[in-house]
């Protein structure tokens, strides 16, 4: 059986330090064919499948052994939370060595944005490169910042930019989302949350 890993979603899940020594806890959605029934059998090759795309260096248990795969979801998501280590850390590793996107201004086309989410805060973002020539269509209640450059609808249309779906503000703050301290789940995996280039500016058009 074929499972579809979403990468992005690792790379923007919630992270909270471990007490194994580098060692952190993540949840990762992935996507299974659209065919697939749910059974006790597929359950069984999903966690298969879930273990295979743990990294061979890392062995299935910690020192105190406690299981490095921690919980698989079958319901409402299809995904588990694994304890292992990506080297994703602020100042450190791959995002530094990346810039954190710093000067990239990417555009994404949805269903709007929810620009006071936290995600999108500008708090240390340069501002947009000099050329830039955006519009924000926003409110004077709800602005344009640094991260969150423009803000229009298209095609043009009296309807505001605001997410009325949610799903435009999910997949921007997924893409550039800035880091979210004390983000969690429903109260589990507390954390850090943060898109894959949280540097980077965000233009949205709502379609």
């Amino acid at each position: 059986m074929k499972i579809f890993f979403v990468i992005f979603a690792i790379l923007a899940c919630f992270s909270c330090p471990s007490m194994q020594n580098d060692l952190e806890t993540y949840i990762v959605q992935v996507e299974s064919p659209e065919s697939q029934i749910s059974t006790q059998s597929s359950r069984m090759d999903l966690e298969s499948g879930y273990k295979s795309f743990m990294p061979k260096t890392i062995e299935t248990a910690d020192s105190d052994g406690n299981p490095r795969l921690i919980y698989s979801y079958h319901n409402v998501i299809i995904g588990f939370a694994a304890r292992f280590f990506l080297g994703l850390h602020q100042n450190v590793g791959l995002w530094r060595d990346a810039n954190y996107g710093k000067g990239v201004i990417i555009g994404v086309l949805d269903t709007g944005i929810t620009p006071d989410h936290p995600s999108f805060s500008d708090e240390g973002m340069p501002p947009p490169p000099a050329k830039w020539k955006g519009k924000c269509e926003l409110n004077f209640t709800k602005k344009c910042n640094n991260k969150l450059i423009s803000a229009r609808n298209f095609p043009k249309s009296s309807d505001s930019p605001i997410d009325n779906d949610v799903h435009g503000t999910h997949t921007s703050s997924i893409a550039a989302g800035s880091f979210v301290k004390d983000a969690s789940e429903y109260g589990n995996a507390k954390g850090t949350a943060v898109g894959i280039v949280p540097l980077a500016h965000l233009t949205i058009y709502k379609g």
